[in-house]
């Protein structure tokens, strides 16, 4: 969940800092006071768009900070770390996100770079804003499929696994033939091109390492003096009269002699006479290699030659020579292809037909599931519907597998089957069937997104979830009840919802008050959280809307007791 806050010369916030708890927060306040605006920098913070407009007048730059407690390690944040090689510690995610007055925008992820793309894909497995005037998932009907595959994830994972398996291979096969059924000019031409490249490799008779042992040889001829010397001095240092030898072979007879009298001496003239012996060996080794050594300048030159030649070929077929023969290989294996392209086309259409029998099986497995989570999740729908006295509305999850996605008979497949679904609603009964993006009443529409969103809260994963005064335009039994539909997604993620009903109010589990004021005759905004009687306050003027009177106050009570009741059971 989002538990901490930061906002910086942001609109007409000059500096604050909020703490947020689990469960339902409200945010209250006279219009204008900067509550949007709160939810505007959030929105910033999940990577929304932004303006130069969000920062403060006189200010170089806006800063938005907030702090993510991620507890459940199956998290889909976890997998975008990973993806995007972030660390996740201590179940931390630190989003930031700075506008400067020039336009431009600086995005972070736990203290690390992002683009705002990437941003982006972290702030949506964690933040769900949802307003009146803004489209979501739920509206778009492109996203109407993943929303039903998540409400049954156990039935379906394993289905969806297995096709999106078959579809990748199907995908893959359908390249390989495309590329190798080319036309035959444009295969005539790739064919001259790969044996050229065959020819001038293997006239190049590369072995294995040989750039690398070249220019070990290399190395060596031309430090040929220093390499001599060294050898040269380091064996007349250890080999002749009063040298390391003669010295070592004195110490080792030194203690020969009392060895039977003392356990220690006897232990080091061992130990001394094995290093002798080892020593011994070494010098005669770099004799020998002395001995071998020879400076040959025309071998150096043959090196370079070829190094050289290497090198040239470095530039089209790799950055070694185990690439630039991994690469002749892949040249003989596409030559091969193309030379019997009629027996490799056959085989891979063979492969084509009976991959995608599978796929379409699996795709069909797929297809019958989601009708059962279709069905389950219209009962579930219906059932919000009723406790948002939306009674009388109709509900239907169309499957629309028709038209230029049906081909000689066979759906055509896509990336998640060949399943293509809309939420339909009515909410007049007589009414036909319409898109959920094209219910026009706003009332209706919230009731609606919040029927939806109680179910899928769990579903989603989202940690936080934001409404944007979604309660606009209702009132009486129905904004009760779109009160305590808001608690019950509560329940099930971390709310925040800026609201002007009391009812709604009345629910909150931590109720912020914001407020403008004036400091240096600058317009800032505030906020506190209020106490159990600063809230009977603010509710009762959220009743009355001018001065507190006892009735409101009394009114106030009573929905806080309303809501109590509410919540404990």
């Amino acid at each position: 969940m989002l538990t901490e806050l930061s906002i910086r010369d942001f609109a007409i916030i000059d500096e604050i800092s909020i703490n947020f708890n689990d469960g339902l927060t409200v945010l209250t306040g006279e219009t204008g006071a900067g509550k949007s605006i709160i939810i505007d920098a959030i929105q910033l913070l999940a990577g929304g768009r932004g303006s130069v407009e969000f920062v403060r007048h006189g200010a170089k730059r806006a800063e938005i900070e907030g702090l993510f407690i991620i507890p459940n390690k199956k998290h889909a944040i976890y997998q975008v770390g990973k993806q995007f090689g972030i660390e996740i510690q201590d179940e931390q995610v630190v989003l930031e996100r700075v506008i400067t007055v020039s336009g431009k925008s600086i995005c972070r992820v736990n203290s690390k770079l992002v683009t705002l793309a990437i941003l982006r894909e972290f702030g949506k497995t964690l933040i769900d804003i949802h307003s009146q005037h803004e489209t979501q998932s739920l509206m778009n009907p492109d996203h109407h499929l993943d929303l039903l595959d998540t409400y049954d994830p156990k039935s379906m994972v394993k289905v969806k696994e297995e096709y999106h398996h078959l579809y990748d291979k199907l995908t893959t096969l359908k390249a390989r033939y495309k590329k190798l059924s080319e036309n035959e000019q444009e295969m005539a031409h790739r064919l001259d091109l790969l044996e050229f490249q065959k020819t001038e490799l293997e006239q190049a008779n590369l072995s294995p390492n040989e750039d690398v042992l070249l220019e070990e040889e290399r190395s060596s001829l031309v430090n040929f003096e220093r390499i001599y010397q060294a050898l040269q001095d380091s064996y007349n240092a250890l080999y002749g009269e009063q040298k390391g030898l003669e010295w070592l072979n004195q110490a080792q007879l030194a203690l020969q002699d009392s060895k039977a009298y003392d356990p220690f001496i006897t232990k080091k003239a061992e130990e001394i006479s094995n290093h002798y012996y080892a020593l011994e060996e070494i010098t005669y080794t770099i004799r020998v290699q002395v001995e071998s050594l020879q400076y040959n300048p025309e071998r150096l030159n043959e090196i370079e030659t070829r190094l050289n030649e290497i090198n040239r070929l470095k530039k089209k077929y790799g950055t070694n020579v185990s690439e630039m023969l991994e690469y002749m290989a892949k040249v003989e294996e596409e030559l091969e292809q193309i030379t019997n392209k009629d027996s490799h086309l056959s085989a891979l259409n063979k492969q084509i037909e009976e991959t995608e029998k599978d796929a379409y099986l699996e795709a069909v497995q797929l297809h019958d599931i989601r009708k059962k989570a279709a069905e389950s999740l219209t009962k579930a729908i219906y059932k919000e519907f009723k406790g948002l006295y939306l009674e009388k509305a109709s509900f239907a999850i169309s499957f629309d597998n028709e038209g230029s996605y049906f081909e000689e008979g066979k759906y055509v497949l896509t990336k998640d089957g060949f399943d293509q679904i809309r939420f339909m609603i009515s909410t007049n009964p007589g009414e036909p069937l319409k898109e959920l993006s094209k219910v026009a009443s706003g009332g209706e529409l919230s009731r609606i997104m919040l029927a939806l969103k109680k179910i899928f809260a769990k579903h989603q994963g989202v940690t936080s979830v934001i409404f944007d005064e979604v309660d606009t335009g209702v009132s009486g039994r129905v904004a009760q009840a779109i009160a305590e539909k808001i608690y019950q997604i509560s329940t099930e993620s971390q709310v925040l919802c800026i609201t002007h009903l009391p009812q709604v109010a009345a629910m909150a589990d931590t109720h912020k008050f914001i407020k403008k004021v004036e400091k240096n005759n600058r317009t800032i905004t505030k906020m506190q959280e209020l106490t159990v009687n600063e809230q009977i306050n603010e509710l009762s003027r959220m009743i009355t809307g001018t001065k507190l009177t006892d009735t409101a106050k009394e009114h106030a009570k009573e929905l806080l007791e309303l809501a109590s009741s509410f919540k404990a059971k």
